[in-house]
């Protein structure tokens, strides 16, 4: 083999090797959650204490996973211990208050290298725009002012996709702040729906307005148009992402089919093995659902 053949082999395994799962090269995928400054009332919006609770689960897992919740509120005052991550968890404020606003160009250059993201309630709502389209890209929906809404409503996920997301959960039922009616790339390129109903017209009582209504989202449910609140995205290059709507209702973490889509999808987004059956996790006590709250 020649020397140019030669290192044309090594730039190619070079590069493959930036893509691969941390996994696969004997090392634990490091999952680093971002928590936002409170926003709501007690027991709802707890972004740190929700973490917490998933961080916990997927250290107990057992499997190669490392996650780590930042002590810091909003985007790390030290940026670099992003630089390892296999994936990275948002929880915080959305739209003009979303932690990622002063940071897009930084964060699109680690979702560039392949990094995952997970986006939880509020973290999905973005400013139309460069923010809008940044999320587009980089988890292929977002949550969108007068376009998007944001009613209390129970669904049922029934039936449930078949993806590694959804492994060893059963359908399950669960009130929460479900955001629907999101935008999503054109034709759901790359997107795959994870949990979806179609919302009743008692949850669009309301008047129209930024988040409780529109002549979109009417005209959608009035189609009959089933509703994602949850999705899976794989960007062009490289990358995963993953939008949850849930998470405004702090208690529902003790829900064990609620909380295991998303320890799944975070370890999917890492792009670690989900387990057949799912990742199992020790339930959610009363004592714990309330410890770890911020100070409201």
């Amino acid at each position: 083999m020649s020397l140019t053949m030669k290192l044309r082999v090594f730039c190619v395994a070079v590069i493959a090797l930036w893509f691969i799962s941390p996994t696969v090269l004997g090392e634990k995928a490091k999952i680093v959650f971002i928590s936002g400054k409170p926003s709501h009332g007690p027991m709802s919006h707890e972004h740190r204490a929700g973490n917490m609770i998933l961080a916990k689960r997927l250290n107990q897992s057992g499997l190669d996973v490392e996650a780590i919740v930042l002590e810091d509120v909003g985007y790390p005052k030290n940026p670099s211990v992003l630089d390892d991550a296999a994936t990275i968890v948002i929880f915080c404020t959305g739209h003009g208050g979303h932690v990622l606003n002063p940071h897009l160009e930084a964060f699109d250059a680690l979702m560039k290298q392949g990094k995952g993201v997970v986006m939880i309630h509020w973290a999905t709502e973005a400013v139309a725009g460069e923010p809008g389209d940044k999320f587009l890209e980089w988890m292929g929906g977002f949550c969108d002012l007068n376009w998007s809404v944001n009613p209390h409503w129970t669904p049922t996920f029934d039936p449930l996709p078949d993806h590694p997301i959804c492994n060893g959960v059963e359908p399950f039922t669960v009130n929460d702040e479900w955001y629907y009616h999101m935008r999503f790339v054109n034709g759901l390129k790359g997107v795959t729906p994870i949990l979806t109903d179609l919302p009743g017209p008692e949850t669009l009582v309301r008047k129209d307005g930024p988040r409780s209504g529109n002549p979109y989202v009417r005209k959608a449910i009035a189609n009959g148009e089933p509703q994602h609140v949850a999705w899976a995205y794989e960007r062009e290059g490289g990358g995963r992402g993953f939008g949850f709507t849930g998470g405004h209702v702090h208690e529902n973490w003790q829900h064990d089919e609620y909380r295991k889509v998303m320890l799944n999808a975070i370890l999917w987004t890492a792009k670690v093995k989900i387990p057949e059956n799912g990742v199992e996790s020790v339930k959610v006590s009363d004592v714990e659902i309330r410890s770890n709250l911020d100070p409201k």
